[in-house]
Formats: C-alpha cells, sequence, structure tokens
C-alpha cells in the first residue's frame, strides 16, 4: 500500500549517485550533482555501482534507491518496438535513461532489464545531435517521439532538468512533437519556457483502486491532474494514457470517477490524444510481480496469450472494458481528441469504436495531425 507521504516528486527516494569516471567532469553531470546534493562515489567506466545487495529482481527496491550517472554508448534515438500482429501508432522512443524510481506492481521493466539501479544518460549532446540527423535525414517526415519507454520522462527532472532542453531544442521543430509522458508531478522546470506546442505533457492515469494499490511512490490523481492543468494554464498540449487498464472489482465506477475529474479539472480542448490498453505482460512478469508484490491480485485473472507472445485479458473481457471506457471518454473529449489504442487489432477498433484506423488514414496520420 502506498504511503500517505506525498510522492509527486518521486526522487526524494534516490539516497546516492554514482558516476562513471569519464563523465564526472562534464558540465552536466556536475549540474545534476549540484542539484540533487546527494553523496555520489566515481566509478570506472562500465563497471556496476556499489552497495546494492543481493540479486535482482530481490534487490529492485534498494537499487532504486541508487543513480548511475553514465554515458549511452548506443543509439539514443529509434522506432517503438511494437509488434506487427497489433495496430501500432509508429512512436519514435529517445532513450534517456533506465529503470524509475516508482514501483509499479504492473510494470514491464521489470522483467525487460536485469539491474537494479536507475541509469541516467548524461551525454546530452549526442543525444540532441541524433535528433537533429533524424530530421535532416527525412525532413518532409513528421516524428512523434517520446522518452517514457524505458524510464519516467518526468521522475528525475528535478535532477536532470532534461525536460528544459528538450523543450528549448524542440520548440522550433516544425516536423516533430516530443511527449514526456509521467506518473508524477514534477513540472517546475516547464514554466516560462517557449514550447511553441511542440512539447506535450502526458500523465498515466488509471483508476483511484488501481492508483493506491499498484502504483507505489507515484503521485495521486489529483496531483498529476493539477500538474496537467498548470501545464494547460503555461500552453502546452495535453495527452493521457489509459494503460494498463486493469480488471478489478469496481473497476466501472473507478474509470468513472478518475474520467470525471479529468474533465473537471481539465480542459477538454487542450488534450490532443488519449490511448487506452488493457493489462498486458510477458509471462516472467507474472513470477516476479507476484514475488515482489504478494498483496496484488491483478496477475490471479483469466490471460490468453496473444499474438505478440504476451499475456491478455480475453477478447470479450477487454472488449467489455474498453467499450465502457471509450463511452466515458467520448462523453467529455473534444471532437479534435483523438481516442485510440495501443497495440489492439483491427477487430476490436472496430467492435469499439466503429472503425478501423485505416479508414481515417492509419494511427499515425490520427495522431500526427492532431499536433501538426
Amino acid at each position: 500500500m502506498k504511503s500517505k507521504t506525498s510522492w509527486k516528486d518521486p526522487s526524494r527516494y534516490v539516497k546516492q549517485i554514482h558516476v562513471e569516471e569519464s563523465c564526472l567532469d562534464l558540465p552536466y553531470t556536475q549540474e545534476i550533482l549540484a542539484r540533487a546534493a546527494l553523496p555520489y562515489t566515481v566509478i570506472e567506466d562500465r563497471s556496476e555501482p556499489q552497495g546494492i545487495d543481493g540479486i535482482y529482481p530481490d534487490n529492485l527496491n534498494e537499487g532504486k534507491h541508487h543513480l548511475l550517472l553514465c554515458k549511452n554508448r548506443g543509439h539514443f534515438f529509434k522506432p517503438c518496438p511494437g509488434t506487427k500482429e497489433y495496430r501500432c501508432c509508429d512512436y519514435q522512443v529517445l532513450n534517456i535513461g533506465m529503470n524509475c524510481p516508482m514501483d509499479c506492481v504492473y510494470c514491464i521493466l521489470q522483467a525487460y532489464l536485469n539491474k537494479p539501479w536507475l541509469t541516467f544518460f548524461v551525454n546530452s549532446d549526442t543525444l540532441l545531435s541524433e535528433l537533429e540527423i533524424a530530421f535532416q535525414a527525412e525532413p518532409e517526415r513528421f516524428f512523434r517521439i517520446g522518452t517514457g519507454e524505458f524510464t519516467d520522462s518526468m521522475a528525475l527532472d528535478r535532477f536532470t532538468g532534461l525536460s528544459k532542453k528538450l523543450v528549448e531544442f524542440m520548440a522550433d521543430k516544425k516536423q516533430a512533437v516530443v511527449e514526456l509522458k509521467t506518473k508524477s508531478a514534477v513540472i517546475e522546470n516547464l514554466e516560462g519556457l517557449e514550447h511553441n506546442g511542440r512539447t506535450v505533457l502526458a500523465w498515466s492515469l488509471n483508476s483511484s483502486p488501481v492508483m493506491k494499490k499498484e502504483e507505489i511512490r507515484t503521485a495521486t490523481l489529483e496531483e498529476r491532474l493539477q500538474a496537467a492543468k498548470q501545464c494547460a494554464d503555461w500552453g502546452y498540449k495535453l495527452a493521457f494514457h489509459f494503460d494498463p487498464i486493469i480488471d478489478h472489482p469496481g473497476w466501472e465506477q473507478g474509470y468513472e470517477e478518475t474520467i470525471c475529474k479529468l474533465f473537471q479539472m481539465v480542459p477538454a480542448e487542450s488534450i490532443v490524444w488519449i490511448s487506452m490498453g488493457g493489462l498486458r505482460y510477458l509471462p516472467s512478469l507474472k513470477t516476479i510481480g507476484t514475488e515482489r508484490f504478494p498483496g496484488s491480485r491483478i496477475f490471479y485473472q483469466e490471460f490468453i496469450e496473444g499474438l505478440d507472445n504476451k499475456k491478455r485479458y480475453f477478447r470479450p473481457r477487454r472488449v467489455t472494458l474498453y467499450k465502457h471506457i471509450y463511452g466515458l471518454l467520448k462523453r467529455y473529449t473534444s471532437a479534435a481528441t483523438v481516442i485510440y489504442f495501443c497495440m489492439e487489432s483491427d477487430e476490436i477498433w472496430q467492435e469499439v469504436m466503429g472503425y478501423v484506423p485505416e479508414e481515417k488514414g492509419g494511427i499515425p496520420h490520427m495522431l500526427d495531425n492532431s499536433v501538426a
């Protein structure tokens, strides 16, 4: 159960920083160390932080107290790893780091990763250079970019200030938009920036029982929505993600309450898109999740293996969940807001929404038009 203490800024969970030796003298590293004001150790390049006992994933809770500042020696920028069996939105992933201080029971990263600590890449000049090269290589293409694939976009922003760098970099990029997706309420670095509508601030939402029981060290619903309202007041476009939608006792009322609060607090005309996606997970996540969170019941339901080898609710159950939530969203959303499925089939689109994406040019076209 989540503590009554506010976790609107989950970076407070970090207690120790580790810095690769070659990164220590980088100005950006020094900025982060100064802002964090935490103890730090310098380690050899490509070595592992010390002081984290146990074996993964049992040491994940301890590992989330530790932040490693290092260089990304691979690519920052690449397509979202969707699957051809389901409709993908053609998202482009900007990899800013790995893992996050929050701890959601259903988090797929528990099964994807094999190191318990948090990682943030400090060679931000290379990151921005990769984006510039990609834009110049395809000047006619529109890019929708997100940083929330392997970490939360804003959870460490009090330390990193990366949001400011990205917002300012993207401000004059008419062929692209970046989405910063979070379960935190860390928005202070966004105030007063000339964003020119090239940055979308996004929040993952769920029913209140799920947020309270399954999303540990995350901002409350009210904190997330208040942050979203403030960003709308600053002129940012917004997005929301009901993903994963989780079947639980009282789910109808839970999602209705969340959606009603969303539109009570946030101007509908500021929302460019809302996604829906049912709970899905790698089979190995059930073992990890039930061992780490024995009080959770979300894995103890009927699931079927999908075409992407992930466990999903049976199709009729997904349709029931989707129809209810879609109906609620349509009651309140602006006509310009795109509601879409993340990784679902044409059959689900047709049954729930009454059309398939190709009838409107495809998901990428729909989403691009909402911000282009």
